[in-house]
């Protein structure tokens, strides 16, 4: 009986200790399992109607509240914003591509010469942005109807400001291949809708 006492007790103390050693585990488990599964119940919830709110939370955190809507979009603000080429206006008011950024036609209204197709802009937005384009090339002593579709340059320039909007108000396309090069002093004024000067 006493050695059987013996080993009960024995017994008992083994027990008593993995019981202590297995709540030391469960303590520790449980502060690690706090710590990690804290930021999971914050972002993800059972409940569907905790997900809008979630959501709803974490809209206005972020900065800035404004960046979404552009600076150009609001009436107060300057005139940094990307420019367009030029404006229906004047004698081009029925054109095309006027009043676009990056048009890849522009048409004046005129005759076929006032035609620029397949433009494909190499610069935006500087003192002048340039294209290339198909245009009509009517030669010295030729006539509009004998002219032919050739490769042109484009030059939009006078970057400023027309009617409280920020654009190119000039452009002109010339012909390299045919000697001919940019004279800014002849050019259509896309703000007012006019020409200036004489080719």
């Amino acid at each position: 009986m006493g050695g059987r006492a013996g080993a009960g007790t024995a017994d008992a103390r083994r027990t008593a200790r993995r019981t202590a050693a297995a709540i030391v585990l469960i303590g520790l488990a449980a502060l690690a399992g706090c710590s990690s599964a804290a930021p999971p119940a914050t972002s993800s919830s059972p409940s569907p109607a905790s997900t809008p709110s979630a959501t709803a939370v974490s809209q206005p955190t972020v900065p800035p509240g404004t960046a979404t809507v552009p600076a150009s979009a609001s009436p107060s603000a300057s005139p940094a914003g990307v420019p367009t080429l030029g404006q229906l206006a004047g004698d081009f008011a029925q054109g095309q591509g006027f009043g676009q950024v990056k048009p890849a036609k522009i048409f004046n209204g005129g005759d076929p010469t006032g035609l620029v197709t397949h433009m494909a802009w190499s610069s935006w937005g500087g003192t002048q942005a340039t294209a290339t384009g198909t245009a009509e090339y009517v030669g010295p002593n030729q006539s509009v109807a004998s002219g032919t579709e050739e490769t042109t340059t484009v030059v939009a320039f006078d970057l400023g400001t027309c009617d409280g909007k920020y654009m190119y108000q000039a452009i002109e396309w010339y012909f390299p291949q045919h000697n001919q090069a940019f004279n800014p002093s002849t050019y259509e004024n896309i703000c007012t809708g006019s020409y200036v000067g004489s080719p």
